[in-house]
């Protein structure tokens, strides 16, 4: 008996303590709650790009507190997903989010930990492939490349360089942007830049802090070939974000690709992380980008695409009206570079004051442009008017254009000097044969010894004539 009332009495002492700790639990967590939603209320005033909107969302989580909303929610991860939910609301800006403070993990600074550490970055990196995932080449010569994230440029931009090396001779492309959720705006301008020749602006970031603003224009110049005219289409889902509708909009404003897919995300305002306590953060959107065209951006909206999709049957969609564009492009394509070639010849056969130095140049670098001459086939073109046609003058134009065009080609010179000898212009012709030999030199060229001997020959000329 005396020990069932023992063991009564410690059951009422054990009910009592858990009782209290939930009381004691419950009271720190409604401070806790407080302490979180004021100072939120406090940054959103202070930090969120848009002033007005940002005194609706802290008025908003200020009145939800009073109302005992938030005291339903017993956790810090439902916690942060009400906060979440309670400001897009207002706001609608998916950029801004409530989430749980990672857990601290105290560094250790051994040289096998700091070596462990850099290993499994560089992993990570090496599997992302700076977002990378698939390239290739499609029936109808159609281009195709799925896209999951804009790296930064550091990581970025070589890979970039080497999967549109590979897009470089594509008749039309696909990029596939269904599962990218954004990154890098710089990678974005990048890989826009692609796909124009034009300088154009692109999207302007406007900072509240500061009051700033940056513009993404297009590059001049990429590492790899530009594909201005070659048709594109971007595919998009619910999934696709930030960066990535930045992309899809920059193309689609520009009127230079077709979406197809899924109407996007919606998160076009740049933000950062700011703690609110040692439990939770929130991503503060600071910035807003705004579109040249449109004067305005996606946020809240997403990017509607020209040819709404289901995510799954937006491929076979793209790669349909790709394969007609495809068509259409070589067919344009090969017209364009038959009227540019064609019209060489008509330039170089007229015999009008009108064919010059500087008018054979300009009709050779048209040939380059459109991809149908090159270095050699220009060398072959300067002899067929120096030996076949015996032409010597037009010849010397062509072979000066090919030494401007190719200036650090050796064998540039020495046909030039060739044509400039024959037109006996022996001191020019000296000149660019030596020229030839001092390129030859220093680029280690297998001629040199035959530049030499061109060399002597021109010298022997020369003094025949005194």
């Amino acid at each position: 008996m005396k020990t069932t009332l023992q063991l009564l009495f410690f059951s009422a002492i054990l009910l009592f303590n858990t009782s209290s700790g939930k009381t004691q639990e419950q009271k720190l967590n409604k401070e806790f709650k407080a302490q979180t939603i004021h100072q939120l209320a406090e940054l959103i005033n202070e930090f969120y790009v848009f002033p007005d909107v940002a005194k609706s969302t802290s008025s908003h989580l200020l009145k939800q507190w009073e109302e005992n909303y938030y005291d339903v929610f017993a956790d810090t991860e439902s916690f942060a997903e009400a906060l979440t939910t309670s400001v897009q609301s207002i706001n609608h800006d998916k950029h801004m989010r409530v989430l749980l403070v990672p857990p601290y993990v105290a560094t250790v600074n051994t040289p096998e930990k700091v070596l462990e550490e850099r290993l499994e970055r560089n992993i990570r990196l090496r599997e992302s492939n700076a977002g990378f995932n698939t390239v290739e080449m499609l029936e109808g010569n159609v281009g195709y490349l799925d896209l999951r994230s804009f790296a930064g440029m550091d990581e970025g931009k070589d890979i970039t360089d080497a999967y549109m090396k590979l897009l470089s001779q594509s008749d039309a492309i696909i990029i596939d942007l269904r599962k990218n959720s954004g990154g890098s705006p710089a990678m974005v301008q990048y890989l826009c830049s692609y796909f124009f020749n034009q300088h154009i602006l692109l999207n302007t970031l406007y900072f509240r802090r500061g009051d700033e603003l940056h513009e993404f224009w297009t590059l001049e110049t990429v590492g790899g070939t530009k594909m201005p005219d070659v048709p594109l289409y971007v595919l998009t889902s619910e999934k696709t974000f930030s960066g990535a509708e930045e992309f899809s909009y920059n193309m689609q404003t520009q009127k230079r690709a077709t979406l197809i897919g899924q109407t996007t995300g919606g998160g076009a305002n740049p933000g950062q992380s700011m703690n609110l306590n040692e439990k939770l953060r929130v991503i503060m959107p600071m910035g807003m980008a705004i579109n040249p065209v449109t004067n305005t951006n996606w946020e809240g909206t997403g990017v509607i695409p020209d040819i709404p999709s289901s995510a799954e049957e937006s491929f076979g969609h793209a790669h349909l009206l790709a394969k007609n564009a495809a068509e259409v492009y070589r067919n344009e394509t090969r017209e364009r570079k038959t009227k540019i070639y064609l019209g060489l010849y008509r330039h170089l056969n007229q015999d009008t004051p009108d064919l010059s130095e500087a008018s054979v140049y300009n009709s050779l670098d048209s040939c380059i442009e459109a991809g149908i001459m090159d270095e050699s086939s220009i060398n072959m073109l300067g002899y067929d008017y120096l030996m076949e046609q015996q032409k010597p003058k037009i010849a010397e134009y062509i072979f000066r254009a090919n030494t401007l065009l190719f200036p650090n080609s050796p064998n540039t010179y020495d046909s030039y000097a060739e044509a400039l000898m024959t037109n006996d212009q022996l001191k020019a012709s000296l000149e660019n044969y030596q020229k030839a030999v001092d390129l030859s030199e220093k680029y280690g060229n297998g001629d040199t010894e035959l530049y030499k001997k061109n060399v002597e020959l021109v010298k022997a000329k020369i003094a025949a004539k005194k």
